[in-house]
């Protein structure tokens, strides 16, 4: 076993339940939703978990969407929210709806999502002249230059 990483977490609603894993190895924590939620087709809504996390300095959080919502079409509009190590204010989690049907109906005690911890390195980017800059296979190649296979 790695080591522990402590996060402090302060409940701001009677409801809110502290992130949990699905199972002894999983990547991220389930987060509930502390209130009913209508998400309308191709909207976006914030959710509301009811909790407010200190990240330790050196992490972040990253909020990610069950596969079980996304299936249905409750997906992220940003595909994975950040959340830095110095927010303080409550965890949300945002909700787009694009599945079958006018809305989608997230119910209070609901699991919402899932938070995953990840190392932030620390970086300094040092300005050079693109000369400077090693050359790759790759090169200038944008979005699609590798191929599908």
């Amino acid at each position: 076993m790695d080591e522990i990483i402590e996060v402090k977490v302060a409940r701001i609603h009677p409801d809110a339940v502290l992130p949990v894993q699905g199972s002894k190895l999983a990547a991220g924590f389930d987060l509930h939703s502390v209130n009913r939620v209508e998400v309308k087709k191709g909207t976006t809504e914030l959710l509301p978990t009811g909790l407010v996390l200190a990240i330790p300095p050196g992490w972040e959080g990253q909020v990610r969407c069950r596969s079980g919502l996304g299936k249905k079409g409750l997906i992220l509009p940003n595909g994975v929210g950040t959340i830095d190590a110095d927010y303080r204010g409550e965890l949300m989690v945002l909700a787009h709806w694009i599945g079958e049907g006018d809305s989608f109906v997230v119910e209070k005690g609901e699991r919402i999502g899932q938070i995953l911890l990840k190392r932030v390195p620390e970086i300094h980017f040092v300005e050079v002249e693109r000369e400077a800059l090693d050359d790759t296979e790759r090169g200038a190649g944008g979005f699609g230059s590798t191929g599908r296979f």
